[in-house]
């Protein structure tokens, strides 16, 4: 049985961003090198605490990633 990951508090839209981006099948590692081309500096261990809703996630980083995903910025927050 897979154990579940449990989420911090810092932000509402990483969990859904993590299941935006694994439905198109980005891995993260692609998926930071699209938002990077955006123009938002970001790291592996920064993105992952953004999906992990540990740290806080910016107005610029939150733009690029529903831009990337092709999703209304309002969907990352349902």
């Amino acid at each position: 049985m897979k154990k579940r990951k449990v989420l911090g508090n810092a932000n509402i839209v990483g969990a859904k961003i993590a299941m935006l981006r694994k439905e198109r099948n980005f891995s993260q590692q692609d998926f930071i090198a699209k938002i990077q081309i955006e123009g938002v500096d970001i790291n592996p261990s920064s993105y992952s605490k953004l999906e992990g809703q540990t740290r806080i996630a910016t107005d610029k980083e939150i733009y690029a990633i529903a831009k990337i995903l092709n999703v209304k910025l309002e969907d990352l927050f349902n």
